[in-house]
């Protein structure tokens, strides 16, 4: 058996064993890309009108959110603009729970409670993450077939490649006429979308797989020069617990963010979870995008600040490694391009999912052929 022979009974293996997840995997992923856009037409709760009032601290808003769902851990609260809901956001692993309480930021009233685990694009991310199955299953399953489909995509630029130059042409457009039968269509169909797509689709998966396997996504940071911890980090506190006098540190502290940081789009504080964790605090500083937020650590009593060992620091301290890991979410959704960013991921999703179809039909096509000679 030739290279060439081996290389296109990998590819066609390969690609039939995961042929099902990438196609869920992408196709989810496509209906993804304009979450945020889509989900504006209809998220009007999350606007108030704006008041010349004081917003609630959040030690208020926590307890007015817990009188809404008692018995669940607060995670945290999220401050935006002087015309948006403070949201509370509610979380516990074990069972799983996630949802938000929005609130008047002035009033304290009751806007709406959301379920995250619940509604389409809750529905979307599940099959794009899980495939709809129990999660320690699915990722797996995911992770796995993903990290194929590179090698899918390494071995299909390979068989690309003609082996005459002549040949070149037809693997770069599609020069169909009235005679051209359908096997050779399909052929060009997988073969012309495939190379054209290749590369960006290549990136898509890589960052996917970065966000999968906490050894890959380690492996890549420090072969690119990364010297910080991957993992994220919240310090311990440095104090005794000496409270700042009548105000409590957390309702301070939202007070002193705005001031230091006025043209930031949201800040969102997170509760300790023990005595000895310090405030967690991550502040937006684009819509849209993730890369460049501020993740920083305060003393939970004397609001000293702490630094954090974690590549997930102050982004002005970031390095180039640094930089380059906090964009893989953002250049995954196409999100670091903006709009013409994520149209793009948009339709290299899209594409990519025809992929799976085409070479399918491929193989079926070959191999009933072959049955048909032999009978």
């Amino acid at each position: 058996m030739t290279i060439r022979k081996f290389i296109l009974q990998l590819h066609k293996i390969l690609g039939l064993v995961t042929g099902v997840v990438v196609f869920i995997v992408a196709i989810t992923g496509c209906c993804w890309s304009f979450r945020e856009e889509i989900e504006s037409f209809y998220d009007g709760y999350k606007k108030v009108m704006p008041q010349e009032l004081p917003m609630l601290t959040p030690s208020k808003a926590r307890d007015i959110a817990m009188k809404v769902l008692p018995g669940h851990h607060v995670h945290g609260t999220l401050y935006q603009q002087a015309d948006d809901a403070i949201e509370v956001i509610f979380y516990d692993l074990e069972p799983e729970f996630y949802q938000s309480v929005f609130l008047d930021p002035y009033t304290g009233k009751v806007i709406k409670v959301v379920d995250h685990f619940s509604g389409f694009f809750a529905f979307i991310l599940d099959g794009h993450m899980h495939l709809w199955l129990p999660k320690k299953i699915g990722a797996q399953v995911v992770g796995i077939s993903i990290l194929v489909f590179m090698v899918i995509i390494i071995s299909g630029i390979f068989l690309w490649l003609p082996k005459k130059r002549k040949n070149l042409k037809q693997r770069l457009t599609f020069d169909w006429k009235q005679t051209t039968r359908w096997k050779r269509k399909n052929f060009d169909l997988h073969t012309v979308i495939g190379f054209y797509i290749c590369s960006l689709a290549l990136l898509l998966a890589f960052t996917g797989t970065i966000m999968s396997y906490t050894w890959f996504h380690y492996a890549v940071y420090k072969s690119i020069g990364g010297q910080k911890d991957v993992e994220f980090i919240i310090p311990a506190n440095k104090s005794n617990g000496q409270e700042l006098g009548n105000i409590l540190p957390m309702d301070a502290l939202v007070t002193k963010l705005r001031q230091e940081s006025p043209d930031a789009k949201s800040i969102e504080l997170h509760y300790p979870a023990t005595e000895n964790e310090s405030i967690y605090v991550e502040i937006s500083n684009s819509d849209g995008l993730y890369y460049n937020a501020d993740y920083r650590f305060f003393d939970q009593h004397t609001l000293e600040e702490i630094e954090t060992p974690s590549l997930y620091g102050k982004y002005e301290n970031a390095k180039a490694a640094d930089k380059l890991l906090r964009m893989n979410y953002d250049i995954h959704i196409g999100a670091i391009g903006g709009l013409a960013g994520k149209t793009i991921a948009f339709l290299i999703s899209l594409l990519t999912a025809t992929l799976p179809v085409t070479g399918a039909f491929l193989w079926y096509g070959r191999h009933y052929k072959k049955r048909s000679t032999n009978t």
